[in-house]
Formats: structure tokens, C-alpha cells, sequence
């Protein structure tokens, strides 16, 4: 029987345990409400503040944050770096004469430099050239796109140089410099429309309608309408490509990577896991040799990750792929084809990343299930193939979808091995397009996670990125749970499955 003391020790240690999980709790709410509601309000349009010193001087901007209670300061993003030379001041609370709101500030996001902040000018004749900028950039994007095809065909013909004549490049050529030509008279028609703006100091400048992205007042705007700006901002987050050094625009080259590696790091590694721990679990003999390889295999499974992005880089980008441009694409070397980073060589890194955590959940998976059930199988007439298909898979499959989800939620954040194994900065294309073979897993991809690093450390400017690292971190949160939560949904119905007996 349990003492008194015995019993008191034991509470003690229970209380303890409530207290570490609780804690555990708070912290993971408490990170994701920091990355929720940074990652949700970087969206939102700001009021637009008006400043005048007591020195005289007016700024205008939006108030980025406050700090400190004596004196108290305030952070203002003003913008229009291309005159300041800056994004963000500082102000003491102390040396603000005044802060109002006027209704007639706009607040332009542009294609470069970042947000512009001014009241405009002769408004009255220049509206029809804003209502005309669509109709004229979406002339340009269609040459430019005319464009874009015809240096496809020229580099198409520059590496089969040898086979052309010398006219048919020409010709080429000409069609270039033509259209050259109509996108350099277009730009100049477009450049004739603009929007003249004064801002702060009584300065103006007219900015070019094609570098405009949205035109708008924050502090003439209703709720709904910022409700369908935010909305509007979203679609560009998620189906736009980046600009200005990757902290304004859309993301969606990155999430599309992000799906795309994990797809494939799931269809090239997850059936040879299952298949290792299929061996070891039901066909491997006892022995000195089959401890070896589970100790072996539970040591990979804490291997830094980088270590594997550097065999990763060894055996498959010079390996494999300096193997493959050497077979088929011979012509084209020393320019690599596959000898050199891509996302097929970054998710088989990963796919060897993960593998132990997929092998090891399989074997325990089918060694937990009772030997009644391989012995009755056995005893109705059942081979051993048939046996493993019909009983010992199906009830093994919920542990083998859980080794499924760790390895996927894992490669869905791992950076470093693909630091080193096809991930950029910026991707001039996606992987996935319109020219056959329509899949090329040789190209190189982005990826939130390695956005995330890129915009939060090796931006030149940190604090207007900040937005959009909340935002990105947020949807890189959100992919993950969607992608485990599937997993999960489908470990569930597989487990009322077997427990009605209906495998």
C-alpha cells in the first residue's frame, strides 16, 4: 500500500506534469496568435497620418508602432523612398505638434520602391489616363508575351546552332528587334500618362500610371471598402509574383514550389519506406545484422538535416545528374541540365531526410498487431503475400499514415538541404507549364520556408519586409496544417474502418 508521503510525492509530480503540459499549451497559443494576427492585419490598408513638428516640418505616413513610455516615440513609414532615401522615422512623442487624418492623402503601392504617400494635384484632366492604363498594359503584356515566345524559339535555335542556316536565325533576329521596337513606342505612350502628386515637404512628383499597382485613400475609406482592398491583396498574395526584392506582391511562385516539393518528395520516398519497413517488420530474420540496420536506421533519423543536403548535392546533382547530362543531353554541356540544382534532386534529398521517421513508423505499426491475426490468416489457407495484403496492412496503415504526416509537415519546413539543392531567390519559371514535357523537374523553385530566411535576413530593408514574413510564416502554417490534417481525416476513417471489422 502507498504511504502518506508516497501518495503527497506523487501529486507532486502529477502537478508538475499538468503544469509543463499548460505551459506547452501557452506557448504554442501564444505563437500562433502572434503569427494569426501579424500575418492577418499585414493586409489590412493603414490610415494615413499627418504629421507637423514643432519644428516646423510635416510628415506624412502610416504609424508603423510605438515604443517606450518616457519619452514615448513613435515609428512612421513614409514611404516615398526614392526622395527620402529612407522608409521608416522615428518621432518623440514630445517634439509632435500635431497628428491628423485628412481625407485627400493617397496611398500608392508601386511596381518599385515601395509605397508612395502624397495629396494629388490637377486631378481634374488626368483621370482619363489612369482609366486607360489596363487597356495599355494589357497591350504590352501581350507583346511582352509575344516577346517571351520568340526568345524561347531563338535559345531553342541557339542550342541547335549547328543544324540552322544562317538566314532562318536572322530571321529570328528581325522579328526580335521588331517587336523591340513596338514594346520601346508602347512604354513611351504609356509613360505620357501620369498622375501628378505633391507630398510632405510641398515637393511634387509625377509618377508613370504603368508603375502604379493600387491607387487608393485609407482615410476615405469605409469598412467594406477596406474589406474588398484586404480582399484584393489576398488574390495578389496568393496568385502574384513577387516584387521589390521580394517583400511586396504575391507569393504564389513560393507556395507552388512548397505543394509541388512535397508531392514529390512523397511519391518518390514514402512507397520505398513503407516497402524497408514492410522487410524488416514481417520478413527479416532475428539477428546481429537486422539490429544493425534499425540501429542505423534510428541514427539517421538525427542526422542533421544539412548533412543531408550535402550528399544530397554530391550524389544527385553531380552524381546522378552530371550522369544524366552526360547520357542525354550531351549537346548542351557544359551547361548543366540536370547537373545542377533542381526540385527533383531537392525532393529526393528530403525523401532521404524522412525516410527513417516513414520505416520505423511501418515496422512498429505492423509489429504492434496481434500474432493471432498473421497465425488465423495462416490457418484459412491464406499465402503470406495474400496475408500482409488483406490483414496486415490495412490495420497497420493508420500507424504507417502517421509516419506519413511527421515526414510531410517535416519537408514542408525543412530550409537548409535545399539551400544547397535547387531552391532561389526567385524562379524565372515554374516547374509545371504549358511546354511539353509540361513537367520539368529540372528547374529550380522557390519555397516559403526558404522566403521566410530570405526576406527576414538578407533583405536590405528588415522592417518593411516584416508584413510580409508574418504573412508568409502564416501561410507556410496554414499549408502544413492542411496538408496533415488530410492525413489525419484519412487516418481517421481508416481507423472506424478497422474497428468495425470492415477490412
Amino acid at each position: 500500500m502507498f504511504t502518506s508521503s508516497q501518495g503527497s510525492v506523487g501529486e507532486v509530480w502529477v502537478w508538475m506534469t499538468a503544469a509543463c503540459l499548460a505551459l506547452m499549451v501557452l506557448l504554442t497559443v501564444g505563437f500562433f496568435s502572434i503569427i494569426v494576427v501579424n500575418g492577418l492585419s499585414a493586409l489590412w490598408p493603414k490610415d494615413v497620418a499627418r504629421l507637423v513638428t514643432k519644428d516646423g516640418k510635416v510628415w506624412i505616413g502610416e504609424i508603423h508602432r510605438r515604443r517606450g513610455n518616457q519619452p514615448e516615440r513613435l515609428q512612421l513609414k513614409v514611404g516615398n523612398r526614392d526622395l527620402y532615401g529612407f522608409d521608416f522615422k522615428w518621432f518623440t512623442v514630445d517634439d509632435i505638434s500635431s497628428i491628423d487624418y485628412p481625407d485627400d492623402i493617397y496611398a500608392i503601392e508601386r511596381s518599385e520602391y515601395g509605397n508612395f504617400y502624397g495629396q494629388l494635384v490637377k486631378k481634374s484632366h488626368k483621370y482619363a489616363g489612369f482609366f486607360n492604363k489596363q487597356r495599355l498594359q494589357d497591350e504590352v503584356d501581350n507583346l511582352q508575351t509575344e516577346l517571351d515566345h520568340l526568345y524561347d524559339k531563338l535559345g531553342k535555335a541557339n542550342d541547335l546552332v549547328d543544324q540552322l542556316t544562317g538566314q532562318r536565325r536572322q530571321q529570328y533576329l528581325d522579328k526580335i528587334a521588331g517587336y523591340d521596337q513596338q514594346i520601346a513606342n508602347r512604354e513611351q505612350q504609356l509613360d505620357q500618362y501620369r498622375l501628378p502628386f505633391v507630398i510632405a515637404d510641398g515637393r511634387e512628383k509625377s509618377l508613370p500610371l504603368a508603375t502604379i499597382v493600387r491607387f487608393y485613400r485609407p482615410n476615405d475609406m469605409g469598412f467594406f471598402t477596406k474589406v474588398g482592398h484586404y480582399l484584393s491583396k489576398l488574390a495578389e498574395l496568393l496568385t502574384d509574383d513577387p516584387r521589390e526584392a521580394n517583400t511586396e506582391g504575391g507569393i504564389f511562385p513560393a507556395i507552388f514550389g512548397t505543394v509541388l516539393l512535397v508531392f514529390v518528395m512523397s511519391i518518390t520516398s514514402f512507397p520505398f519506406g513503407v516497402l524497408a519497413g514492410i522487410y524488416l517488420g514481417v520478413y527479416a530474420r532475428e539477428g546481429w545484422l537486422l539490429r544493425l540496420v534499425r540501429i542505423a536506421v534510428n541514427n539517421l533519423a538525427g542526422i542533421p538535416s544539412i548533412v543531408f543536403g550535402i550528399f544530397g548535392l554530391a550524389f544527385f546533382v553531380y552524381g546522378l545528374g552530371g550522369r544524366i547530362d552526360q547520357l542525354f543531353f550531351a549537346e548542351q554541356l557544359p551547361e548543366p541540365t540536370f547537373g545542377t540544382g533542381g526540385i527533383l534532386w531537392a525532393s529526393l534529398t528530403l525523401g532521404l531526410l524522412t525516410l527513417p521517421v516513414v520505416i520505423v513508423t511501418t515496422e512498429e505499426g505492423l509489429r504492434t498487431i496481434p500474432a493471432s491475426f498473421r497465425d488465423s490468416s495462416l490457418a484459412l489457407g491464406a499465402t503470406r503475400w495474400q496475408t500482409l495484403y488483406r490483414v496486415l496492412l490495412p490495420t497497420a496503415s493508420p500507424a504507417i499514415l502517421t509516419g506519413f504526416i511527421l515526414a510531410m509537415a517535416r519537408a514542408a519546413g525543412e530550409v537548409a538541404p535545399l539551400m544547397i539543392t535547387g531552391v532561389v531567390k526567385l524562379a524565372p519559371s515554374l516547374a509545371i507549364d504549358s511546354t511539353f514535357p509540361f513537367l520539368h523537374l529540372d528547374r529550380k523553385f522557390m519555397h516559403l520556408g526558404f522566403h521566410i530566411y530570405d526576406i527576414s535576413c538578407q533583405s536590405p530593408n528588415i522592417e518593411a519586409a516584416k508584413p510580409m514574413v508574418y504573412v508568409t510564416t502564416l501561410l507556410l502554417v496554414v499549408i502544413v496544417l492542411v496538408l496533415t490534417s488530410s492525413s489525419i481525416w484519412v487516418r481517421a476513417r481508416l481507423r472506424r474502418r478497422l474497428s468495425v471489422g470492415g477490412f
